[in-house]
């Protein structure tokens, strides 16, 4: 069993591209069914992480494809490429 304070400390790696996307942030619950829904990660601003806004990433449960010692690998599909 994982406490969520030790899932927090994992870094989420994204299987499509390698890309090292930060560290969970949040989570969305669903307190009707007792289970978490998705993760939440902040993005990284525009420009040097000084201008631009943060913008949320919410990766949904379903997408979490292993949970390791020290990283988390999920299937993420970016709404929009670069």
């Amino acid at each position: 069993m994982l406490k969520l304070s030790e899932i927090r400390e994992k870094e989420i790696i994204n299987i499509n591209n390698g890309e090292r996307m930060g560290y969970i942030d949040d989570f969305e619950l669903n307190l009707e069914n007792g289970c978490i829904d998705s993760i939440i990660i902040n993005g990284i601003s525009k420009i040097l992480g000084i201008f631009g806004k943060n913008s949320e990433i919410a990766i949904d449960w379903n997408d979490i494809i292993k949970i390791g010692t020290d990283t988390i690998l999920v299937d993420y599909k970016s709404e929009i490429s670069n």
